[in-house]
This record gives C-alpha cells, structure tokens and sequence, in this order.
C-alpha cells in the first residue's frame, strides 16, 4: 500500500509543478517573443508559445527523482533526457541545425544503449526470430529510438495528440510496471508516472485552444522516455528467463501505434512523391481527418480511439502465435492508413452531390 501511495504522490506532485509553472513560462514566452507564428504547414491561427517542455520536464524530473528508488537503467535514461532537454530547448529558443539535432539524439541513444543496455535483444520467436546478434541488435534498437522519439515531433501538429499518447501509453505502462511485475520494476512505474503527471499538467493549457505547445523540448523528452519504457517492458523477464507479456512486442506496438503508422505514412508518400522523406508537409493522418471537415478536438477524439482499439486488440489476442498478431498489426495499420487517406476524397464527393 506505501508503494501505491507513494506512485500517487509522484503523478500529483509532477501534476501540480507543471500546472503551476506554466503559466510564468507563458508569460516569459510572450515578453521575449518565444513564439510559434502560424505558417502555411501549421494549423494554428495566432502566434503561441512553444517552451511547454521546460514545464513538462521540470514537473517529470522533479517527481522522477524525489520519488524513484535507485535504479541502475533508469539513471542511464534519465541523463540521456538531460541531454535532449537542453537540445530542445534550444532549438525552441534559437533554430538549431538538423545535423547538431540528430548527433545530441545519437549521443543519448548511444548512452541508454551502451551504458543502460536498454535494446531489443530479441524478436520473441516472430517469423522463427529469436536472440539477434549483438550488432544487430544495437542497429534496430538505435533506428527504433531515433525513429520513435522523432515521431512524437511529427504528430505534434494538433492540439494535444502528441500528450494524449504519450498520457495513454504511460498509464498503461505504469499499470504493468506496478501490478504486474515485481517489485525491481517499480522504479520504471514511477518514472512512467511521474510523466503522465507531467504531461496532464500540460494538456491543461494545450487541449484546444491551446495556450501553449510543448514544442521540441516536450517532444523529446515525451518520445525519448516512452520508447525507452516501452523496451524496457518488451524486454522485461522473470528469474527464470522468461518474457512477462507473451506478446509484450506486437503489444508494444499497438501502444505507439499512431507514431509508428503517421511516421512511416508520411515517409512513403514523399519517397512516391520523389521527395525527401524529411520533407515537411500536411500528409499527416491528422491532416486528413481535418480535411473530413473534423476540428481539432474531433481528430484527437478519433485518433486516440484507434489507439485504444489497437491496444484492445493486441491485449485481448494476446495468446496467439506472435507472427501471426504481427502480420495482424500490418494490415490493421495499413487498412486505418488507406481509410483515413481515403475518407477526405469521399467526403468531398458527397458534399459536391449535396
């Protein structure tokens, strides 16, 4: 019962410092103009201020670190947070370039990976997969890391998807971390809910209309910690050698869900399109649930539902063979991919027939 109240604490006391210190980062934001102006990418009218992460970071750091017991791993990713904390808040601050950006983001990798060994070491039996070489293993983990902390800038471009997911993925990860596995991986409960108190403070401010954003700042420190939680579950094994979640990565997918399919979207049309994958531009799944005719608050209503559908899924077949759950998640992914491309076309007929 003490560890229960004492994670409670964690999630409130992270709750209240960002709730609290917001609105002072607000007013700092405005009287230095530290603001976001709209542009043809952006979907907001009015310049916002954009350093919603320093409050987001201070509010998980502080809950993290009063109320985390010691722990080995989790300090590894709690000094790679640091490091892209400071990054994104630069770059918040003044534009930073994409080389400088994308070395910070190696470097904190290379520190969970190397010094935490945080990293997918196996795929569970998939396809007949099982240990991976070291080598590979490090290579899939830094492209997951990378690729996963970025995702969470990508969908960025509501309000408060980018902190709904990473509130949903972190509760749920919480509950296992806590209920579920002994007491060695109460730590990661805790860093899992000191940001879901972080993150809820925030959304205060940011479901729309938001007052301010969370800019790269937060969506570093959000992607960094979740995918780095999320390994740690995927990995996480009793004394015996044995997985905890018998489809603990296709569930880990499900989780991410919304990053995974919006980011490899995106990427596959402007390669068909013969641009840069890196290219910005509105062919995000939340873009085309806006061009339904859906607000803001409709669009993160609908987007979250998937999430939870997905997650519903994968928990409820969680017994079956894993190649199959996998290839199950693909063509899940890929029917919301082509449904939700498709629905802007048809909503447009419909209204011209109207």
């Amino acid at each position: 019962m003490e560890d229960f109240i004492r994670a409670g604490i964690s999630t409130l006391w992270a709750f209240f410092v960002t709730v609290f210190s917001i609105p002072y980062v607000i007013h700092l934001a405005h009287l230095k103009q530290l603001l976001d102006a709209p542009n043809q990418r952006t979907i907001h009218e009015s310049s916002t201020p954009r350093l919603g992460g320093l409050s987001i970071f201070a509010g998980f750091a502080s809950a993290f670190t009063i109320y985390s017991t010691p722990d080995f791993v989790l300090m590894k990713v709690f000094a790679g947070t640091i490091i892209l904390f400071f990054i994104g808040l630069k770059d918040d601050i003044l534009p930073v370039s994409a080389f400088k950006k994308f070395f910070i983001q190696v470097l904190a990798t290379g520190i969970v990976m190397f010094l935490g060994d945080i990293r997918i070491s196996s795929f569970h039996g998939i396809f007949g997969i099982y240990q991976l070489p070291d080598g590979i293993s490090y290579m899939f983990t830094f492209v997951i890391i990378i690729g996963l902390t970025n995702a969470f800038n990508l969908i960025d471009g509501i309000d408060g998807l980018a902190g709904c997911i990473t509130v949903l993925v972190n509760l749920l990860l919480a509950y296992i971390f806590i209920c579920l596995m002994p007491d060695s991986y109460f730590s990661k409960g805790i860093a899992a809910l000191s940001l879901v108190g972080a993150v809820t403070g925030f959304l205060r401010y940011n479901i729309h209309k938001a007052k301010i954003f969370m800019g790269d700042t937060g969506s570093l420190v959000c992607g960094f910690v979740t995918t780095c939680l999320v390994i740690i579950m995927v990995e996480a094994k009793d004394d015996y050698g044995s997985y905890f979640l018998p489809n603990s990565p296709v569930l880990g997918m499900s989780l991410l869900v919304i990053p995974i399919v919006d980011t490899l979207r995106v990427f596959i049309i402007r390669v068909l399109q013969g641009r840069s994958p890196f290219d910005p531009d509105k062919n995000h799944l939340h873009h085309a649930l806006l061009n339904t005719g859906l607000s803001q608050l409709s669009t993160l209503f609908v987007l979250m539902a998937i999430n939870i559908a997905f997650i519903s899924v994968f928990l409820y077949f969680k017994q079956i063979d894993l190649s199959i759950q996998l290839l199950l998640f693909v063509g899940l992914g890929a029917l919301m991919c082509i449904v939700l491309g498709w629905l802007p076309a048809l909503m447009k007929r419909e209204n011209k027939f109207l």
